[in-house]
C-alpha cells in the first residue's frame, strides 16, 4: 500500500479513537470503526486486531458494543466460519441509534443521582451555618436537573422528527425507503 494512503488511513483512524473517547466510548471502539468504515470488503475480526492496533478481546468487545449501537453489520460469507463486519453508512441512522441509546443507561442514571443528590439534601437536618451551603448545592443541582430535561426533551424531539421524516418518505416513496 502507497505510503500516503496507508498514512491517511492511519490518521483517519487515531482520529475516530480520539472522537470516540471524546464522546465517552472507549478509543479502540473508534478505532475499530474507523477500521471497518475504511474496509472496502467486509472485515473480520483477526484482521481488525491487525488494522485497529488492539487486541482480540477489544475487538470482540468492541464489536459487538458497534454492532448494538448499529455502527457495524454483521457479513456473512459462504463458506467461510468466521465473522465479517461492514460499517453503517448512513450517519443519521448511527446518530438515531446513538440518541436511543442515550435514553438507556447512563443518561437515566446520571437524572436519577441528580434528583436523588437533592432528595438527601432535602431531608437532612442542617445546623444554622449549614444553610447556606445546602441552599447553593440545591440551586446548582436543580440548573443541572434543569439542563439534563431540556437535553432529554431536545433528544426525544429529535428522534421524534426523524421518525416523522421517515414515515413521511414510506408515505410518500413506499416501504423499502423508511429504512434510511
Amino acid at each position: 500500500m502507497n505510503t500516503k494512503i496507508q498514512e491517511s488511513r492511519d490518521h483517519f483512524i487515531q482520529g475516530m479513537s480520539r472522537i470516540s473517547h471524546f464522546w465517552g466510548f472507549p478509543k479502540a471502539m473508534g478505532a475499530i470503526f474507523g477500521a471497518i468504515y475504511l474496509s472496502p470488503a467486509p472485515v473480520s475480526l483477526d484482521e481488525l486486531v491487525e488494522q485497529a492496533n488492539v487486541s482480540k478481546g477489544a475487538v470482540s468487545t468492541n464489536v459487538r458494543n458497534l454492532e448494538r449501537l448499529g455502527m457495524i453489520h454483521k457479513h456473512l460469507q459462504v463458506g467461510d466460519r468466521k465473522d465479517y463486519y461492514v460499517a453503517e453508512t448512513d450517519f443519521w441512522k448511527i446518530i438515531r441509534g446513538l440518541l436511543r441509546e442515550r435514553e438507556k443507561s447512563e443518561f437515566d442514571r446520571a437524572l436519577r443521582t441528580v434528583t436523588e443528590s437533592m432528595d438527601i439534601l432535602g431531608d437532612a437536618a442542617l445546623e444554622p451555618e449549614e444553610a447556606e451551603l445546602a441552599q447553593f448545592y440545591q440551586g446548582r443541582m436543580q440548573e443541572m436537573r434543569r439542563f439534563f430535561d431540556a437535553l432529554d426533551n431536545l433528544v426525544a424531539m429529535i428522534v421524534a422528527l426523524d421518525n416523522l421524516r421517515a414515515s413521511t418518505l414510506q408515505k410518500l416513496f413506499g416501504r423499502g425507503t423508511a429504512e434510511s
